[in-house]
């Protein structure tokens, strides 16, 4: 992680250069959107995980080619501009993200997501604990007084609204990309349901930061949500604090 961290904040870096000249984006097979800050922050993770850890598989989200590959055992899940829908709002808010995790064995074990815009650095080992910016992290007991979730910004549908209603809970976030792990993972909110398509990189890093800090992540019917699927697309989930969660 150490080795890893300054080319996470040099990919932030080029992100917010790009971020200042208005940037423009193209439109990727799948119609999602893809701009130069997305290649040149893979360009600077990559060789730097290449560089450290030269034998362990990337699969990552502009690389393509890597979608076919079987997973092993091990391998890192890294997605370079995570909200490129936030990015290109440009509304200041920068909930855009650097995302590395590490898989073993079909769990995340390993993570960094990076919030450039407000230089916060959430990192995570698993039984090691989570920490943002050097500081210790831990998520909350969930069913208690409160519960406030966290949902998309961009991808907001409504059999998310319709659980919401269904698990009584009224107080809601709405934000992009991975930092919606992040803020159940420091305490910020509770739970985050998820019923829209997303892809493995877009959770993994935040995954493991929230186990690394208590939290839990499932399948809605509470089996343990695991990495390597098909295509590497993930299916409905429900991100939360503490184990004991009953919302």
């Amino acid at each position: 992680m150490e080795n890893l961290l300054p080319a996470v904040v040099h990919a932030g870096g080029a992100i917010m250069e790009i971020y200042e000249t208005m940037p423009k984006a193209s439109e990727k097979a799948d119609g999602s959107p893809v701009t130069e800050a997305d290649k040149a922050a893979e360009k600077i993770v990559l060789d730097a995980i290449k560089e450290n850890a030269p034998d362990i598989t990337i699969i990552s989200e502009e690389n393509t080619q890597s979608h076919s590959l079987t997973p092993p055992d091990k391998f890192f899940l890294v997605d370079p501009l995570d909200g490129t829908r936030e990015f290109l709002k440009r509304d200041g808010k920068g909930n855009f993200t650097v995302n590395i995790g590490l898989i073993e064995n079909g769990m995340p074990t390993f993570g960094i997501v990076y919030v450039p815009a407000i230089k916060r650095m959430f990192t995570g080992i698993v039984g090691k604990g989570a920490e943002e910016n050097g500081q210790s992290i831990q998520a909350n007991s969930v069913g208690s007084d409160r519960c406030i979730a966290v949902a998309s910004a961009s991808h907001r549908d409504p059999m998310t609204d319709q659980w919401l209603k269904d698990n009584d809970i009224t107080e809601t976030v709405s934000i992009g990309s991975s930092v919606k792990f992040c803020l159940i993972a420091s305490g910020e909110a509770d739970i985050y349901p998820r019923f829209g398509p997303t892809m493995e990189w877009d959770t993994a890093a935040g995954h493991a930061v929230l186990l690394a800090a208590g939290g839990q992540m499932t399948n809605p019917d509470g089996t343990p949500f695991l990495y390597g699927k098909a295509e590497y697309r993930n299916g409905n989930f429900i991100a939360s604090g503490l184990a004991n969660s009953n919302a």
